[in-house]
């Protein structure tokens, strides 16, 4: 058996100085290069996500779900919506290889109104998490980096609406304003916030006082630069879960906003406008309750899919 310490003594000053360190790339001219990207908890969730199915089956459902509310002529003939486009005598049709969900109590075809109503449940999904993770983010961030006095009003206000359930607080004002996806997902936004700003607050308190902030602030670095540059980056990894997943949940808040008749309201057609018509004559036509049903279940489901695969990429402790 050889001795290494014979072999490495024997080595020459050239040969150790030309060895590629670990963690660099030697080019064709004997140079050697840094890794192009540094590891980072944002790579490595990417790499992640890259890599896990749910992932990937979740995103695909949400980017055909996407694709289908901005452009749903494209899957239908082609024609705007037009919610009196029915003939009396086709109610309650069932399925037909022209007609694949068949026709609703009205004479409607149900696979046109499908197609059509993912829009308006979509545009509410996407509006109030997106109202919600700007509304509470915000406040979450100024609460949890102030403290003091600010923190506590805040903090004081947020319980109040806290105290308000989602879907009876949505029935009670929607009962007064004009049912549409806009209202609704102001609506929703307006009792959702608090959630975001108790992750966005908890967030920042947990990194206000870590070693890199405090650095920063020795050198020098103003409360706004910290902020956006240190806090927020770090602060944002929560949210961004809670809300993808909640997207979903919307969607279903309206879904059933709309089933009571007080969310989209008709010319408007949605899901759960869908489920409340045919609530009516499910038992002898049950395809035209199946179809926006099986619509609306796949939707949520997609965005909690991506949603979890989301929270475990980006919590280290779930890997």
């Amino acid at each position: 058996m050889r001795d290494t310490t014979t072999v490495e003594d024997s080595m020459t000053d050239t040969q150790i100085a030309g060895a590629p360190s670990a963690g660099a790339v030697v080019s064709k001219g004997g140079r050697k290069k840094k890794k192009d990207r540094e590891a980072s908890l944002w790579s490595d969730a990417i790499d992640d996500l890259r890599r896990n199915p749910v992932f990937l089956i979740g995103a695909f459902l949400v980017l055909c779900l996407l694709v289908i509310s901005a452009v749903p002529q494209w899957f239908t003939d082609g024609s705007p919506f037009d919610s009196t486009a029915c003939v009396l005598q086709d109610s309650l049709k069932t399925p037909s290889a022209e007609h694949w969900f068949g026709y609703d109590i009205q004479g409607c075809d149900v696979y046109t109104r499908t197609v059509w109503a993912a829009r308006n449940s979509v545009i509410v999904g996407i509006v109030t998490t997106t109202l919600v993770t700007v509304i509470g983010g915000a406040l979450g961030l100024l609460a949890g980096w102030t403290g003091g006095i600010v923190d506590s009003i805040l903090s004081r206000f947020t319980e109040i609406f806290f105290a308000i359930p989602l879907l009876l607080g949505g029935m009670l004002i929607m009962s007064a304003l004009p049912g549409n996806a806009w209202t609704v997902s102001l609506v929703l936004a307006i009792l959702g916030w608090p959630q975001i700003f108790r992750i966005m607050r908890s967030s920042v308190l947990q990194n206000k006082n870590n070693d890199y902030v405090v650095a920063a602030r020795a050198l020098g670095a103003g409360t706004l630069r910290i902020t956006l540059r240190h806090i927020l980056p770090n602060a944002i990894a929560p949210v961004i879960v809670v809300g993808a997943i909640s997207l979903g949940v919307y969607i279903s808040a309206e879904a059933a906003l709309s089933y009571l008749g007080i969310g989209v309201q008709p010319p408007e057609i949605s899901w759960g406008l869908m489920v409340s018509d045919a609530s009516v004559r499910w038992l002898q036509a049950p395809h035209v309750l199946l179809f926006p049903a099986v619509a609306l279940s796949i939707t949520v489901l997609a965005f909690i899919m991506v949603g979890d695969a989301v929270r475990d990429a980006l919590d280290p402790k779930l890997r």
